[in-house]
């Protein structure tokens, strides 16, 4: 599996995911605030299943 998710791609799907997790974990949003877990696992992954299909990658090429 080959990474996809660049740095600052990464550090904003940390942010959303921790904000919507904290959110539902207080109940100020209901249930679909845990879908949170899903921007936070890709970011710790570095890596997004869709992002291939869409033909995306926010990664620095190397040469």
């Amino acid at each position: 599996m080959k990474s996809n998710i660049g740095g600052i791609d990464r550090i904003l799907r940390i942010v959303v995911g921790i904000v919507l997790i904290a959110l539902a974990a207080t109940g100020v949003v209901g249930w679909w605030g845990w879908l949170g877990v899903v921007p936070l696992l890709t970011a710790l992954v570095r890596f997004c299943p869709l992002y291939p299909l869409l033909g995306i990658n926010t990664c620095q090429k190397k040469d």
